[in-house]
């Protein structure tokens, strides 16, 4: 069931300012989008973004990093340890303010980038099947309510490469891992399965938005 301002839908077709989501039955009853940013369709790979950044590049390093001075060990932004921050910087912020969420500042105030607890529910709560839609290689997740969901292996964006297109998908949370700071909680899959784990914060992956509450 697809439900877009309280509305039946049937497909998925986009404009600039409606985007449809899902009710998996979650027990937090977070409603997910069908589409990554960027996208027209479940299966398009849509934009890659760097944590905290809200447009589209075509490098992504920690030289070309919004919130570091070329450095993972120089932090300016999002950073609860001194040690990786610049000139011993830190904020204590560990989750993404709006207007550094690619979701949000794309899609508008209803949307954002998933917690690491969010990614966590719907991997708990729903079943993976590594599948193939439209000749696009991804995972999907179904609920017990018979609704569900898919996943583009959209793979990363590496410096200025495209890494692991087709093999694996690599999405965004809005969490900072607190430990090591310069990481950021993600979700990952492919044919193996699907977990949730933290690297650099610096390279482009793909966000797909939940609707805010």
């Amino acid at each position: 069931m697809l439900v877009l301002a309280g509305l039946l839908l049937v497909g998925c077709h986009l404009s600039a300012q409606t985007h449809q989501y899902v009710d998996l039955g979650l027990p937090s009853g977070t409603l997910w989008a069908t589409c990554n940013v960027g996208a027209n369709k479940p299966e398009d790979y849509g934009n890659y973004y760097a944590w905290g950044e809200t447009t589209t590049k075509s490098d992504y390093s920690w030289k070309t990093y919004k919130y570091c001075k070329g450095d993972g060990e120089k932090l300016t932004k999002y950073n609860v340890n001194s040690k990786y921050g610049f000139r011993r910087f830190a904020d204590g912020l560990t989750t993404l303010l709006p207007s550094d969420d690619a979701a949000t500042a794309n899609w508008g105030s209803r949307w954002c980038m998933p917690t690491e607890a969010q990614w966590e529910e719907l991997e708990k709560y729903t079943r993976a099947t590594w599948t193939t839609r439209n000749g696009v290689n991804g995972m999907l997740f179904t609920a017990s309510n018979g609704n569900s969901i898919f996943l583009p292996a959209c793979g990363r964006r590496m410096d200025g490469e495209l890494d692991g297109a087709g093999g694996a998908g690599f999405y965004w949370s809005s969490s900072l891992n607190t430990n090591y700071p310069n990481d950021v909680w993600i979700f990952c899959f492919d044919s193996y399965g699907c977990s949730t784990t933290y690297y650099w914060r610096d390279q482009g992956r793909s966000v797909r938005p939940v609707l805010k509450k």
